[in-house]
C-alpha cells in the first residue's frame, strides 16, 4: 500500500509542521524559499492554505509520515507515487470563514465514506473524480490534479447565500439550476465572480469554462436522482474540478454534507429536516446523526447498484 511522504527537511532542526502556514495563511520565513519538487496545485481542495507553486511538498528520503498541506476539514500528504496523494478526514467543522469551529468525532470517517459512496454512484453514471480508493476509517488515496482555484456551486432551491444576496425567500423552488463561480480567496471571503472575471484574471479560460459548466450541470443532474432515490432533496452543494497531467477535467476535493445542503423528504410532510452542516451553522443540533443518516442511506443505494461497500 502507498504510504505518505514526509516534507523534504532543510536542515536537522526543521520539522514538518514548521513549513505549514501560520495561522493567519502566511508561509513562515523559514519556508519561503522554493522545494526541489513538483508542483501540486495552486490550491488543493476545500479551504486549503493557499501555497505557491514553488512551495509545495516533495519526496522524502526517510519515508516517514509528515503533513504536506492542512486544511480546515481535510489534510493532504504526498506518497510514494509522485501521482496519488493521500487525504486525511478531519473531525472538525467550522463555519463563518472559520470563525466558528468545533470537534465531532466520527466526521471525518463519516466524510471519507460519504464521498466514496457518491464518488462511486457517480462513476457508475459514467462521471469520473480523482477518487482511487478508500483506504481507512479517515483516509483515501486520490490522483493528484492541479486544482482551479473555484468553488463551483450549484443551486435548485434558493438556500443560504443566494437568499441573503438576493431577498429572495429560502425554500423557493428556481425555475433552473443556477451555477455560480466563487474565487477561492480567504482574505476576501471567496468573492463571487463570473466567467468574464474569471478569463480577465488568468484563473482559467473560455475554454476550461466550456468544459466546467458542462460537467458541473450533469453531476447536479446525477446527484438529484441519487438523491431522491433516497428520500433527500438536494438543495444545493459546492464542489472543485482539476486537471491531470495529460489534460483530463476532473471532479475533485469531496462531496459531503459539510458542501450539501440536503434537506430530508421521508416524512412527506414538507418541512425543512437539515441532513447537512447547517445544523451546526445555524445551532439547530447535533451533525453526526444526520451525517449517520445520509451515509446509511447512500451506502443502501450503493449496495443495491452492485457497489462494494465499507461494513
Amino acid at each position: 500500500m502507498l504510504k505518505p511522504r514526509m516534507w523534504p527537511n532543510r536542515s536537522k532542526s526543521t520539522s514538518p509542521d514548521a513549513l505549514l502556514p501560520d495561522t493567519d495563511g502566511r508561509l513562515p520565513e523559514r519556508a519561503q524559499k522554493p522545494f526541489d519538487c513538483t508542483p501540486v496545485g495552486i490550491l488543493l481542495t476545500v479551504k486549503f492554505t493557499k501555497l505557491s507553486t514553488s512551495q509545495t511538498p516533495g519526496k522524502a528520503s526517510n519515508g516517514e509520515v509528515g503533513k504536506a498541506l492542512r486544511g480546515k476539514a481535510k489534510q493532504l500528504y504526498a506518497t510514494d507515487d509522485p501521482e496519488v496523494l493521500w487525504v486525511e478526514y478531519k473531525n472538525s467543522a467550522t463555519a463563518g470563514d472559520g470563525e466558528k469551529k468545533e470537534d465531532f468525532a466520527g466526521k471525518g470517517r463519516l466524510n471519507n465514506l460519504i464521498t466514496t459512496l457518491i464518488f462511486d454512484l457517480l462513476k457508475k453514471r459514467g462521471i469520473d473524480s480523482h477518487l482511487v480508493a478508500r483506504v481507512g476509517e479517515t483516509s483515501q488515496l486520490v490522483k493528484k490534479v492541479t486544482m482551479f482555484p473555484l468553488e463551483i456551486v450549484l443551486r435548485n432551491t434558493a438556500a443560504g447565500h443566494f437568499c441573503s444576496r438576493l431577498g429572495v425567500e429560502e425554500g423557493i423552488e428556481l425555475k433552473e439550476p443556477v451555477l455560480e463561480y466563487f474565487l477561492k480567496n480567504d482574505d476576501l471571503h471567496d468573492p463571487f465572480v463570473n466567467d468574464d472575471d474569471l478569463v480577465a484574471l488568468g484563473v482559467c479560460t473560455r475554454e476550461d469554462l466550456a468544459e466546467i459548466a458542462p460537467l458541473a450541470r450533469r453531476i447536479n443532474e446525477a446527484l438529484i436522482e441519487i438523491f431522491a432515490k433516497i428520500g433527500i432533496k438536494l438543495v444545493d452543494f459546492k464542489i472543485e474540478m482539476g486537471r491531470t497531467p495529460d489534460g483530463t477535467l476532473l471532479l475533485a476535493d469531496e462531496i459531503t454534507p459539510d458542501s450539501c445542503r440536503l434537506w430530508d423528504q421521508r416524512d412527506g410532510s414538507g418541512k425543512v429536516e437539515h441532513l447537512d452542516k447547517d445544523l451546526f451553522r445555524r445551532d439547530l443540533g447535533d451533525i453526526i446523526p444526520a451525517y449517520e443518516e445520509v451515509e446509511s442511506r447512500l451506502a443502501e443505494l450503493a449496495k443495491s447498484e452492485g457497489i462494494e461497500v465499507a461494513e
